[in-house]
């Protein structure tokens, strides 16, 4: 009999060998006690966070909680069925009212996760017969959305715009075409060059979805994400985005101003057959993204953070994934993942907590530490996480 699971022996060779060594296995972490956006208790030990996506720090805004609590009592403690079924409650329609104010569009769709959201957009309205042409450094979850629908699959050189314009001339003119790019790219924490992909895009007749889950709620001035911030925000067809990152909740969503856009309810096969969220959680995700409207404070400090953090991660000498600050994510590039993984230990030893990110999830085969800010971390947060790097780079060998 052939063992299905043969296929992971590389991986799992090679995590044994990693963990041998006596290392902290990166992927096991388990926070004992959170107690704020920006510090938990990990393995006994108060730790700065700076690997959670809580970019604008509402997963302990109060408003958002209360929501919640009082979702809770109001609804109960789950839907227990499907969006087209019995699983619509009052907080989901609100949730999706709120999603059509913060981006001024007519539509808007939540799922389960933002997983979800591309799985079942990108692979609903992209067809046999249709071309869906991608950044080759996409998300999983595009790619996935990709895989469980029936359309050719073009993928052009990350963030080209030459590249892209090339790959549509190719293509047959009469054909159905979506071009799927993202607003900032989760790895390297870069920013898509979207006012002239889109530009591309629309002159090859082609609708665009873009994914802006790590740049909803920060960039731009309504914090609508890349699109807006480069003023193609009307061009795009779709919008994808997640409550998992500045929301600071679960779920995922796509707002249109599509006049057919309401049809996907009944044939999108990840909102159909799947359960509704909890109504608490909409409640809250919908506190959080109306008070995400009036964020420019908090947006203004991020940005302070991020250029901060780059600045000095830099100075200190260590290889940065982008030469400027684009996004609330700053890569710290490692020599291989051996070396990694103990620069990632040494610093939850100093009591900081970034995230290992390894191929095959990473671009060109790198090893990365990858710290994402929150709003919530204070000016004297920074220079304390810039200390801790300092301490472990030159423990370690890095710096």
């Amino acid at each position: 009999m052939t063992d299905l699971f043969s296929k992971f022996d590389p991986l799992i060779e090679q995590r044994a060998a990693l963990l041998s060594t006596g290392l902290t296995d990166p992927f096991g972490l388990v926070m004992d006690k959170v107690l704020s956006p920006t510090v938990a208790i990990c393995n006994g030990r108060e730790t700065i966070l700076l690997g959670t996506y809580n970019y604008m720090g509402m997963t302990f805004d109060d408003d958002v909680i209360a929501a919640g609590k009082q979702a809770f009592d109001d609804f109960g403690a789950g839907t227990t069925g499907s969006r087209v079924l019995n699983g619509t409650f009052d907080p989901h329609r609100d949730v999706e009212n709120a999603l059509k104010e913060f981006y001024a569009m007519d539509h808007a769709m939540v799922f389960s996760t933002g997983y979800q959201a591309n799985l079942g957009i990108i692979s609903t309205i992209a067809g046999k017969g249709d071309y869906i042409i991608l950044d080759i450094d996409s998300h999983a979850s595009i790619y996935d959305g990709c895989k469980m629908g029936d359309a050719e699959i073009v993928a052009f050189r990350h963030n080209d715009v030459e590249a892209l314009e090339k790959r549509l001339k190719r293509l047959p003119a009469e054909a159905g075409k979506l071009v799927v790019l993202e607003g900032v790219y989760s790895m390297l924490g870069d920013v898509a060059p979207l006012k002239e992909m889109v530009r591309i895009s629309k002159e090859a007749g082609a609708m665009v979805l873009v994914d802006e889950a790590h740049s909803m709620g920060f960039i731009g001035q309504h914090g609508r994400g890349v699109a807006e911030e480069q003023g193609v925000i009307d061009d795009v067809d779709f919008i994808i985005g997640t409550f998992s990152k500045s929301v600071g909740t679960v779920g995922g969503f796509c707002v249109s101003n599509h006049p057919k856009f309401e049809i996907l309810r009944l044939v999108c096969r990840p909102y159909v057959f799947t359960a509704a969220l909890p109504p608490s959680v909409m409640a809250s995700s919908a506190a959080s993204i109306r008070k995400l409207m009036h964020g420019g404070n908090k947006r203004a400090h991020l940005w302070e953070n991020s250029k901060t953090l780059h600045k000095g991660l830099r100075d200190l000498g260590f290889q940065l994934g982008t030469d400027e600050p684009q996004s609330a994510i700053i890569a710290v590039i490692m020599p291989d993942l051996e070396r990694g993984a103990m620069m990632w230990e040494a610093l939850l030893k100093e009591g900081l907590y970034v995230n290992l990110a390894r191929p095959p999830a990473t671009p060109a085969g790198m090893t990365l530490l990858r710290c994402s800010l929150c709003a919530e971390h204070s000016a004297e947060q920074v220079q304390d996480i810039l200390g801790r790097f300092e301490r472990a780079g030159k423990a370690m060998g890095i710096i």
